[in-house]
Formats: C-alpha cells, structure tokens, sequence
C-alpha cells in the first residue's frame, strides 16, 4: 500500500491546492509514482476525466502535475453549490443528488465515505505515494465529527499531515495553535511539519517566529514559502480571483491592447476557461460586476460558465447587463459565450423539472433564437472536433463539456463546431459567420492555441493592430509547474519530509 503525505490548512484559501501540486510535481521528479486524492472538494471549477467522470479542477491539476491522468478516485466527493442554500451533489463523477447544506452537513455520510475509502483504496494499490488535500479548516467544531475530507481520511490513510498557514491574512501564531490545540492528542500526533506559506519579504525576518513556534508546539517548521506573484497554475475556487493572477475590474486603459471585459457572475464555474488570454502579451482582461464597463473601450465581452443559468440570467436582467450587451452587440461589439453563457444568449431558458429555480422561464439576452431546456441528465464529456463556422472554419479544437440541459438547433443559425467522443457526431454551439457572436458548450476553448489566436487576431484586425503569432500555452504550463516545484525545492526542508516518509531522496530523475 502506498504512503500519504496529507495537506492540512488553518483556514480556506491558505495555498493547499498549489502546494499539493507542487509535491506531486517533485516527487514524480523523483521518480516516484504519485497520485492526488481529496476525498471532499467544494468548488465550481471542475474537469473531465478521460472516462467521462467529474472532479474538481484541482485534483485535474496536481495528477497533471504529477505526469498523469486524472480520475474519479482522485476526489470522489465533489460539492458543487447551486444556490445559497442548495448543493448538488457528485459522487465519483456522477451526480448522486440535490441536497440543501443542512440536509448534507447533518445527513448521514455513509455512502459517501464508502466512496471515499473505495477510492482511497483504488490509488493506493496502484501508486506508491499519496499527495492528500484537505479542505478548509480541519476542526470546525461544529461540523468536526461529520466531516470525512480531512482528519477521518488522515486516520484512513495512516498519513503523515503537514499543517499549512498564510501569513497574508494575519495572526498566523493563533491560527496554528489554535487549529492544533482543537485536535485530539492522536490527531496532533499525525502532525510533523508546519509550513508558512505566501510570505512577503525577507523568509529571514521570520527565523525568530519559527523558532518560538517551534519550541511552543514541538513540531518542526519544515519551511517559510515565499510568495511567487504570477504562479500561473489553475486556481481551485473563485477565492483565487482576489490575487493579483486575475484582475476582479479594471479602469479604462489609454494603451492599445485588446480589452476583454468577463462578467463576474454570482456563480461563476470554471473561470480558468479564460486562464490562456491572461497570458497574452496585448490583452486586457478582467472580471467586472458593472455593467458600464461594456461601454468603457471594451473590444470583447464573454460570458463565462456558471453553476446556476436560471439565477445569473436573472442576475444579469435585473443588474443592466442584458441591456448593455444587448447594445454592444447591436453595435458591432464580440461577444462570447461558455456553456451557462451560451445558453444565456438565447431566446429563454425553460426550467421544467426544478432544477435550478422555481421559475420555470427566464428571458435570454436574445442574441440567437434558440432555446434551453435544463434536464435532470447531465453531459459530462472530452470531446474533440472541428470548428465550421466560416470565420475559424477547419480549426481543430477540444475541450470538455459540463452541463445540465439541451439547447435546441436554430434551422438558420450556423453552428460553430462539429464534435465528437466515444463514437458519436454531434454539431456545438452557433455563431455569426464574421465570428462577433459565439456561443459554445466547450470548456476549455481559448485553450485552443489555434483557435484563441485566430479569436483575437480579428480583435486585433478590428483595432488597426498587427495579427499575432500562436502563443503555445502547453509549454508556459509545463514551466509554471517547474517554477513552482524549484520553489518549494529551496524553501522546503527536504531532509525532514524524506525522513518522515521514509523515503529516499533523490531516488531518480525522471
């Protein structure tokens, strides 16, 4: 059976997810094989596995990170919230239901857990090392003896817990004997590292610090982890778009760039669809709440994922943001949309079945005549294909697809791809032939090197600017991994972490 190395943090938001990729990362350096496993994810921002199934985006990035493919064992619980109060459900992949967060923290866990030991279970016979992520704090006491994500699953896989704190947020003393002060004697005992984590400065100023929280706690600071600005590995929640890799709003620019507004939707799912256009050199792109933004030299407005359609479109009629891109697209203005977005910028979306809202219809932007009918079954897929709208027409693209419901095929409208997976032919998604409005299911389109650079060499062309060469995204990830892993390299005690495993270091470079 494999070892465990698990990640616990003091609080949300503390680095888990980048550090746990970074480990794996490493130790696939090494030469070992390593799998991710977090037994419980709450976020928005999911992926597909290549057999269809789906789990949270950063357990998609840490198998990446460690050289292999992700699958539903990596996170069996996936809590996706539809609403305030309402969560669905994903139990190795598949939907298991639609609970409210009473109903789930106070609800019988059997079944799930079952699912996450079959799981844990499932990487362990297969790999020799298990990188765990926990989720939030590990002693919320009033939910502590429910929760499964992280110091049950400590005891299930006999792991070895490094406790991680951000100093960013303040009082990182009392965040580490706090957390440790609420766990039981045994659980204390699982603990044999402390890592401070988005330091600002000089990680010397900080020796007196370690040293009083190591005499305090008798545990080790096994390091001080600088803060590296423009990480460029996907984040896991929208938490991560109040860090200086996403801009949340922008104020009007005198340069010549190509400004690209994405409306910050309450429930906004799977941002890193737009991770790509951040990194190109002459784009401008930003998440904004305000509708008078379209009017501010916006060259491109997209319309992002989204857990709930019914309540954002809502959202964007009540707010002035139908209006404004009605308008800017009267007008000439690019707009385009991703799944939830997509289905957004037609006639109405049709909630027959209840599953978003009680409404059952909302009015689109109505940028295309078609409809949505949102439907219990949910697609969850990779697919590959070729887009056929006459703009980007023979373009190769994938991506995945992640949605509730069948948007309906306008006889006059021209699609803009045809797709395919596991034998079936399907067209996706409609556009204007000019390519200035598009609508696609596809996740991960602007990941497309060819497809994004075709995209904004139009903007560019509308803006009297010079047609760009194709920027390949796959290399500035396999680098962004690197950079990651040099860090932690330098600033994490190695010698203590070998020790503790009981591994040997270096035990080869692969």
């Amino acid at each position: 059976m494999a070892k465990s190395l698990m990640v616990l943090g003091c609080a949300s938001d503390v680095g888990k997810s980048v550090l746990c990729a970074g480990l794996c990362r490493i130790f696939a350096q090494e030469g070992w094989a390593v799998a991710p496993f977090k037994a419980q994810n709450m976020s928005l921002n999911s992926a597909i596995t290549p057999s269809g199934r789906e789990i949270g985006r950063a357990q998609a990035v840490q198998a990446e990170a460690a050289g292999i493919l992700p699958n539903e064992h990596m996170n069996p619980v996936l809590l996706k919230p539809t609403s305030d109060h309402r969560t669905q459900v994903v139990l190795q992949g598949k939907v298991f239901g639609h609970v409210t967060a009473q109903q789930y923290f106070y609800g019988s866990k059997d079944d799930l857990w079952l699912a996450v030991v079959e799981s844990y279970q499932y990487l362990a016979q297969r790999y020799d090392l298990i990188v765990m992520e926990g989720a939030g704090s590990p002693v919320e006491m009033n939910l502590k003896e429910r929760d499964i994500a992280n110091l049950r699953s400590a005891e299930l896989a006999d792991a070895t817990i490094l406790l991680v704190a951000d100093i960013e947020r303040g009082g990182v003393f009392a965040s580490i004997v706090g957390t440790l002060a609420l766990m039981t004697p045994n659980e204390r005992r699982r603990v044999k590292g402390l890592v401070i984590n988005k330091f600002r400065g000089d990680p010397e100023l900080f020796q007196s610090g370690a040293a009083w929280l190591e005499e305090y706690t008798g545990i080790p600071v096994l390091g001080v982890i600088p803060y590296l600005p423009n990480l460029g590995i996907e984040a896991e929640d929208s938490l991560a778009l109040k860090s200086d890799g996403y801009q949340i709003a922008k104020k009007p620019s005198l340069s010549t760039a190509i400004r690209i507004v994405v409306v910050l939707l309450p429930r906004l799912a799977n941002f890193t669809d737009l991770d790509p256009l951040f990194l190109e050199q002459d784009v401008e792109i930003w998440f904004d709440s305000d509708p008078s933004s379209v009017f501010q030299g916006v060259d491109a407005v997209i319309l992002p994922g989204t857990k709930n359609t019914m309540d954002d479109l809502t959202w964007l009629n009540e707010t002035g943001w139908t209006a404004a891109i009605q308008d800017f697209a009267e007008h000439g203005g690019t707009v385009f949309g991703i799944c939830g977005g997509f289905q957004m910028m037609g006639t109405r979306v049709l909630d027959p079945y209840g599953m978003e809202s009680l409404s059952a219809e909302t009015r689109g932007l109505g940028l295309f005549s078609y409809d949505t009918v949102l439907t219990a079954e949910k697609h969850t897929r990779l697919v590959e294909g070729e887009i056929v709208l006459a703009a980007f027409y023979g373009t190769k693209v994938k991506g995945y697809e992640i949605h509730m419901g069948e948007t309906n095929q306008v006889p006059d409208a021209q699609i803009f791809s045809q797709v395919h997976a596991r034998g079936r032919h399907w067209p996706d998604g409609v556009g204007t032939a000019d390519g200035t409005l598009v609508g696609t299911y596809l996740h991960g389109i602007f990941h497309n090197d060819a497809f994004r650079t075709q995209w904004l060499n139009r903007l560019r062309q509308n803006k009297g600017m010079a047609p760009q060469a194709i920027q390949l995204t796959e290399p500035a990830k396999i680098r962004a991994y690197d950079r990651w892993a040099d860090h932690l390299r330098t600033h994490l005690n190695w010698d203590y972490l070998h020790q503790w495993l009981g591994t040997p270091p270096n035990r080869g470079e692969c």
